[in-house]
């Protein structure tokens, strides 16, 4: 079921011109709306992105359908899209939410940490598993991920003791599939995280497992589930081409492998520990 908007925290930053907004669950979320200047396209890779990342076992914000409606609208006049010098206004509706982490005035939330700290980060590893993530899905984007203090177990998921530290959840799908394109660039640099410090231990393929078995086993139940989740509005008249991208993604899975070797192709070798 959808959350009801409830009041603007404050806009964000990105080209899609997402706003921060307190919804009736207690939650915020940022919100990408279905006309926002990327396309509509990009609200369905956020939802796809969401649900095969929870399979996969890679850290994303819980997302959710957001409701605007007109007594929302009305009373947060400050909810639109610029355009150059022109306002847009927010359609009534449903529109994409991606959830905070946490409460919005108590959780701080880093989009960069120095080197020191980000070696820190209890699931740093994850970022491997991402980089398979977004060669498989065609990220046209360089990889987001935002960074916050949780309580974290330093035994593994069932054991105490726990610590506060910093943990990292990955961010910003709209691109996947070469955003409104629906498409599958290759390119040797596509997808990677911009510190590429967090590659320093790669030592060749088995370094991106479980994740690449994961996505060779990708199952087809798990695409037609978040497909089915997904509002119809935000594939009206897309329906045939969204399938025909999922069929050709599906198709993809046996080629990941490949697709991150081909980034030591690139004009300075991300993986300088991969063995020869």
């Amino acid at each position: 079921m959808p959350v009801e908007a409830v009041r603007l925290i404050r806009k964000m930053r990105g080209g899609a011109q997402a706003h921060l907004i307190q919804c009736a669950d207690g939650h915020a979320y940022v919100v990408k709306f279905t006309n926002n200047p990327q396309h509509r396209r990009i609200l369905a890779n956020e939802w796809v992105s969401s649900e095969f990342l929870r399979y996969l076992g890679l850290s994303t914000p819980e997302t959710a359908v957001v409701n605007f409606s007109a007594d929302f609208l009305a009373a947060n006049p400050d909810v639109y899209i610029q355009l150059g010098r022109e306002r847009t206004s927010i359609p009534i509706g449903w529109h994409f939410g991606s959830r905070f982490p946490g409460e919005v005035a108590r959780t701080v939330v880093y989009d960069f940490l120095p080197d020191a700290l980000l070696h820190k980060v209890a699931n740093i590893r994850e970022l491997l598993g991402m980089l398979a993530f977004d060669k498989w899905t065609g990220n046209a984007d360089s990889r987001q991920a935002i960074f916050f203090r949780a309580r974290v177990s330093e035994l593994g998921p069932s054991g105490a003791p726990e610590r506060l530290g910093f943990v990292a959840q990955m961010v910003d799908n709209g691109y996947v599939f070469e955003g409104p394109h629906w498409r599958f660039p290759e390119s040797a640099i596509q997808g990677l995280y911009f510190r590429t410090l967090v590659y320093d231990n790669v030592h060749g393929l088995e370094s991106f497992e479980p994740w690449l078995e994961r996505i060779r086993n990708f199952p087809e139940e798990i695409v037609d589930r978040a497909v089915n989740s997904m509002p119809r509005s935000w594939l009206e008249g897309d329906e045939d081409a969204f399938e025909r991208l999922l069929a050709q993604l599906l198709r993809r899975r046996a080629r990941v492998p490949d697709l991150i070797a081909a980034c030591r192709d690139a004009r300075s070798d991300p993986f300088p520990a991969w063995k020869k």
